[in-house]
């Protein structure tokens, strides 16, 4: 993109009164932005309001020739993109959608925005042990078997999807897989705080990406509008754990407006992070309890030798670990179940004593075999 191209675009976008839909409707209208800036005000007017017409015909103001400097500069550095409608890199599922951001910023690898075996992976920014697990673990898995792994790099449930396809990709260098974070900042920006490692690492095995200009920082409607990213990159979304008014379930709903997929991972009916994916299975979305599940509905093999975990390997596993813990640890393990239960609860259970009781969880958190949640309440951790 050219220095006078990169200021047109950047130019239209940042008129007020233009956003996506509008920006959309000129370029239908008059073609690239430079022609848009060539329209005298009446054929602007024939499509926009006179007072946007007004707007794209005055001269650019200081912030937005500052903007242009910065993105000029930012896109000098190694694997910075930008890329426009139209844009033979432009990804092609996210072009079939109803509302595509006319402009992309992108830091890393590109050629995944072109794969075709992209999953996302959501859930909640505060998920039990156990739903933090299966994220990372069914992220790793299609990871190896050649998945792109798409999410928001939010707390919880995206961060821990993300390390599980950086996991897959340290794990083979030659994978097909990786990852796509899709920010609600901008692409210079890192939020939360807590993931600048992370974005780090995303930046240089997978990719960053945002429809929001350089410098833009976090704002609460930003996350719900970049969900439509998340699910237009993707086949299919896959919910882990959700509360019944998630986030995630604006992308499930967007993902099902949009044509792809909807998965969900059932969870303990006394979880309360476990609701939104049961009201997604009562409304249709596909039940998932292993890999395979995701791999088959969508009709995708696995283009690595390394095969996806499968639910016969997962239940071995499970009695393997139980049949080696002590008979202590397999007394408790099966109070517990798969409910999250208060210290209270399990020794009424168990019958025990208050000490055996810590001893015992003590040493299965120590394991990574139970975790202890807020409130004193603990749940079993089991391998996804």
């Amino acid at each position: 993109m050219g220095e006078a191209e990169l200021a047109s675009w950047l130019r239209l976008l940042e008129t007020p009164g233009v956003g996506g839909e509008t920006a959309r409707r000129l370029l239908a209208a008059f073609g690239l932005p430079e022609q848009v800036f060539a329209q005298s005000a009446a054929s602007l007017e024939r499509v926009v309001p006179a007072a946007v017409a007004r707007a794209l015909r005055g001269a650019p103001e200081a912030p937005l020739l500052d903007l242009i400097a910065r993105t000029r500069e930012w896109l000098s550095e190694p694997q910075h993109h930008l890329l426009a409608l139209g844009d033979t890199d432009y990804p092609p599922l996210l072009l079939q959608t109803a509302d595509p951001p006319p402009l992309l910023y992108a830091r890393g690898r590109l050629e995944l925005l072109h794969s075709q075996h992209a999953l996302a992976i959501v859930g909640s920014r505060n998920p039990s042990a156990q739903g933090g697990r299966d994220a990372h673990d069914f992220a790793r898995a299609l990871s190896a078997a050649g998945v792109t792994i798409v999410s928001g790099m939010a707390r919880g449930v995206d961060g821990q999807a993300h390390l599980g396809a950086l996991q897959a990709a340290q794990d083979d260098a030659d994978g097909a897989g990786s990852t796509i974070a899709v920010l609600g900042t901008g692409c210079d920006r890192v939020y939360p705080a807590a993931h600048r490692e992370l974005a780090h690492r995303i930046a240089e095995h997978g990719l960053l990406l945002s429809e929001f200009p350089l410098g833009t920082a976090p704002a609460r409607g930003n996350f719900p509008r970049r969900n439509r990213i998340i699910s237009g990159l993707s086949r299919g979304v896959l919910v882990t754990e959700a509360a019944v008014h998630s986030g995630s379930l604006i992308t499930a709903r967007l993902a099902a407006e949009q044509g792809r997929e909807v998965f969900a991972i059932p969870g303990s009916i006394h979880n309360p992070m476990s609701r939104g994916c049961h009201r997604l299975l009562r409304d249709g979305a596909k039940l998932v309890e292993c890999v395979d599940d995701v791999l088959s509905e969508l009709h995708w093999t696995a283009p690595q030798a390394q095969p996806a975990p499968t639910e016969t390997d997962a239940a071995t596993q499970m009695q393997a670990d139980l049949d080696a813990a002590t008979p202590a640890a397999r007394e408790l393990l099966d109070a517990l179940g798969y409910a999250i239960l208060s210290f209270d609860e399990l020794a009424a259970r168990t019958g025990r004593s208050a000490q055996w009781l810590g001893e015992q969880l003590i040493e299965l958190e120590l394991q990574g075999r139970v975790a202890r949640l807020p409130g004193a309440r603990y749940q079993r951790i089991e391998r996804a």
